[in-house]
C-alpha cells in the first residue's frame, strides 16, 4: 500500500474515533458508570496508586466533557485523560492470587507454620499531599529558675505574656542574675507559630499608610490563617500567644525582645555562642541572663536583622559596625567569627527617647542648680566647655543638656560619627559622618569629622557641638573656637591632665598654646551614693568642675562630696566670670546675683514637675524676653570686674 492510501485509511479511522467520542459524550450515563469503574479500581487489593498527573488529566478531561459536549475540541484532552489510564492500567496489571500447596505431613517432618503477613496499611489519597512540618531546632535556650534562688524582684514586661524575675544564687555567693520568663506553647501551637511566619514573610501585602505595624501584623495573621485553614484549628486561648511570637519575632527583637523593652536595662552584651547575655541594670548593675544563644546562624540573623534597623551594612567583607537603631539605641557588633573567634557578638546601649534635660540631671542631682546656672550663663557668652569621662559615665546626657541651654536666637551646628544628640532648638544643623565601603587605603565616598567640621565653619555657627573628638577634628574645632566661636564637646579620660595629654599628641595634636581655649572642663563619673536615690545605688555626678587658666594652670571651683552627696562651690573665685563681668561691665557681685536668679528660675521649674527639653527651653525662653543681663542701672561708680 502507497503513502497515499496509508493516510486515506489514518483519516477514515480518526474520523471514526471522533465520531464516537461525540456519541460518548452525549451520553452522561456512560460517563457515570466510567466514573464507578474508576473508582472502583482505586479501592483495588493492591494497592496500587494513580499519579496524580494522571487523576488531574482524566478528572479535568471527564468533567469538561460532562459540561460542554457541544465544543469538538474538547475530545483531544478527554482522549489523551483516558488513554493514560488505559496506559497506566496496562502497565500495573493486578497480580493474580496464587495459591501454595500445603506440605504432606510426614513422621520425620512437622508442617510448616504459616508466617505472619504484615497488616496492610490503608492510606487514603489526601495523606500523600499533606506538607510534613518538621520543627526547628531551639536556636536559644531560656534555663528555667533555680528552685534554691532567692527571689528578689519580680517585675511584668508585657502582661501576660513576659516577665522578668531578679534572683540572688546562693552558690555563687549572692551574685543577682536576671531571669526571662514568656509564655509557653504547646507542640501544635508551636506548629502553627512555625506556619504562620513562614506564610505571612513570603505573603504579606505592604501596610497602607500611617498604619501600626502591630496591628499589621496581626490583621495579615489572621487573613492567612484563614486562607490556609488555620483558623478553625487554632483555639481562642492559643491566639493571643502565638500573636505575641509572631510579633516578637517578626518585627520585634526576637529573643532579646523582652530585654530590650525593659526601660532600667541601660547595656545588653552577646558575648558569643553558648555564653549567657549580660545587661547593666539601672538599679542592680552588671548581670548575667538566662538567656544563651546556641545556634550560630540565629546569631548571626539576628546581628543583620539589627544591622538592617539601623539602615547599615554589615558581612563577611565589613564585619564591624558602629550604628543607631530606630530607638535612638546605639548598636556595636561584629560579625561571624571573622573578628571574634566566639562567634558573632553585639552590644545594645541603651539610651532615652527623649533625652535628660537640665532640669533631670538637678533632679537626679548630677549637677547642682547654682552649678546649672553657672553653665547657662558660660553658654550664653559663648565659652567653651569640655565634658570628661570614662565609658559610661553619661557625658552624652549631659552635654545634649547643657546644648539645650543655648540661647534661642543663637545657631548650633552639631558634628557626630552616630546621631546622638537631640536638642531642642530651631537654628540647629545637624552634620554626621559616613562610612566608605570601599577596599583599600582609598575610601571612596567616607565623610569624616574632620570633614564635617570643616564644613561647620561655612555655616557661620555661634556654637560648634562636637559629640566626640577623638582624631584630627580637633585641631579644627580648636582653631574655630580660636576665632570666637563658642564650643561644647566630650573627651574620654580620667581626669583633665589626661584629657590634656590625649589632646597634645597624636592623632589630635593640639597646640599646648591652645589648651586654654576650653574654658572649663566638667569631669564626670560613674559613682557609689552613699544615699541611695530612688532605690539606686550608683548615679552619675560632676565630681569636679575645673577651669583652665593656661596651659597646666587650673582652678577647681566645684568639688562633689561622696560622704554626704552634696557639691562644694566656690564661685567667687573663677576666673571666666571675672571675664564675663569685664566683657559686660558690670562688677563680679552682679555676676553672682545674676546666676543665683537663674539657680532660682531652675529650681522653680523643678518643682512645677518640668521635666521635658521643649517645656524647660520655653521657660528659658521665657526669661530672656522678662530678663535683660546685664540688668541696665542707673550711672554710678562702681569697680568694674571686681567686687
Amino acid at each position: 500500500m502507497g503513502e497515499k492510501g496509508k493516510s486515506e485509511k489514518f483519516l477514515v479511522r480518526l474520523k471514526e474515533t471522533l465520531v464516537k467520542f461525540g456519541h460518548w459524550l452525549t451520553n452522561k450515563e456512560k460517563i457515570k458508570a466510567d466514573l464507578l469503574k474508576l473508582s472502583r479500581w482505586l479501592k483495588r487489593e493492591d494497592n496500587q496508586v494513580i499519579p496524580i498527573s494522571i487523576i488531574a488529566s482524566s478528572a479535568i478531561s471527564i468533567i469538561t466533557g460532562i459540561f460542554a459536549p457541544q465544543h469538538l475540541i474538547l475530545v483531544i484532552p478527554i482522549s489523551f485523560g483516558i488513554t493514560a489510564i488505559i496506559t497506566f492500567l496496562k502497565a500495573t496489571p493486578t497480580t493474580p492470587k496464587t495459591t501454595t500447596p500445603k506440605p504432606i505431613p510426614t513422621p520425620q517432618t512437622q508442617p510448616a507454620k504459616p508466617t505472619p503477613q504484615k497488616p496492610k496499611l490503608k492510606k487514603s489519597l489526601q495523606d500523600y499531599f499533606i506538607k510534613k512540618v518538621t520543627p526547628l531546632p531551639p536556636t536559644v535556650t531560656f534555663t528555667k529558675l533555680p528552685q534554691n534562688a532567692q527571689i528578689i524582684e519580680t517585675f511584668p514586661i508585657q502582661l501576660p505574656y513576659s516577665k522578668v524575675t531578679i534572683i540572688s544564687l546562693p552558690e555563687l555567693g549572692g551574685a543577682k542574675a536576671y531571669y526571662v520568663e514568656e509564655v509557653e506553647l504547646n507542640d501544635k501551637e508551636k506548629e502553627t507559630r512555625q506556619k504562620l511566619a513562614d506564610i505571612i514573610s513570603k505573603e504579606i501585602e505592604p501596610p497602607e499608610k500611617d498604619t501600626d505595624p502591630k496591628t499589621h501584623i496581626e490583621n495579615e495573621a489572621h487573613r492567612l490563617a484563614k486562607k490556609y485553614g488555620f483558623a478553625k484549628k487554632i483555639t481562642p486561648e492559643s491566639w493571643p500567644k502565638i500573636l505575641y511570637y509572631l510579633h516578637r519575632d517578626l518585627i520585634g527583637f526576637g529573643p532579646i525582645h523582652t530585654i530590650m523593652n525593659d526601660r532600667m536595662i541601660e547595656d545588653l552584651s552577646v558575648n558569643g555562642l553558648n555564653i549567657p547575655v549580660y545587661v547593666w541594670h539601672r538599679k542592680y548593675e552588671s548581670m548575667p541572663t538566662n538567656l544563651i544563644f546556641i545556634d550560630e546562624d540565629a546569631l548571626d540573623n539576628l546581628i543583620v536583622k539589627l544591622t538592617h534597623l539601623a539602615q547599615k551594612h554589615i558581612s563577611t567583607a565589613f564585619p564591624i559596625l558602629d550604628a543607631m537603631l530606630p530607638g535612638k539605641d546605639r548598636l556595636a557588633a561584629t560579625f561571624k567569627r571573622e573578628v571574634s573567634p566566639k562567634g558573632g557578638t553585639f552590644t545594645v546601649r541603651r539610651f532615652r527617647e527623649e533625652p535628660f534635660s537640665i532640669v533631670d540631671l538637678i533632679d537626679l542631682n548630677t549637677v547642682d542648680d547654682r552649678l546649672a546656672a553657672y553653665f547657662w550663663l558660660l553658654i550664653e557668652n559663648r565659652m567653651t566647655i569640655a565634658v570628661i569621662g570614662g565609658t559610661g559615665a553619661g557625658k552624652t546626657s549631659t552635654l545634649n543638656a547643657l546644648a539645650s541651654l543655648v540661647k534661642p536666637a543663637m545657631k548650633i551646628v552639631t558634628v557626630e560619627e552616630i546621631p546622638e544628640l537631640n536638642i531642642p532648638h530651631e537654628n540647629w544643623v545637624q552634620l554626621v559622618g559616613r562610612e566608605s565601603y570601599g577596599l583599600g587605603i582609598m575610601k571612596t565616598g567616607e565623610v569624616t569629622l574632620f570633614d564635617l567640621v570643616k564644613t561647620s565653619l561655612r555655616y557661620r555657627p555661634d556654637y560648634i557641638v562636637v559629640g566626640e573628638i577623638r582624631g584630627e577634628e580637633a585641631f579644627v574645632l580648636f582653631q574655630a573656637m580660636a576665632t570666637g566661636h563658642g564650643g561644647l564637646t566630650t573627651l574620654h579620660a580620667d581626669s583633665l591632665d589626661y584629657a590634656v595629654k590625649r589632646l597634645t599628641s597624636p592623632p589630635m595634636n593640639v597646640s599646648k598654646t591652645y589648651v586654654p581655649l576650653i574654658n572649663v572642663a566638667a569631669i564626670q563619673e560613674r559613682v557609689q551614693l552613699p544615699n541611695p536615690k530612688s532605690d539606686l545605688t550608683f548615679g552619675r555626678r560632676l565630681k569636679s568642675i575645673v577651669e583652665v587658666i593656661d596651659y597646666e594652670e587650673y582652678r577647681t571651683i566645684a568639688t562633689w562630696n561622696p560622704i554626704n552627696d552634696r557639691y562644694q562651690i566656690d564661685l567667687s573665685s573663677s576666673e571666666q566670670l571675672r571675664r564675663i563681668a569685664l566683657k559686660h561691665g558690670i562688677t563680679m557681685k552682679e555676676v553672682l546675683e545674676e546666676i543665683e536668679r537663674r539657680a532660682l528660675l531652675l529650681h522653680d521649674i523643678l518643682q512645677k514637675g518640668v521635666r521635658k527639653n521643649v517645656e524647660v527651653a520655653t521657660f528659658i525662653t521665657n526669661y530672656y524676653l522678662e530678663a535683660q543681663f546685664p540688668r541696665p542701672q542707673p550711672t554710678s561708680k562702681k569697680k568694674i570686674g571686681g567686687q
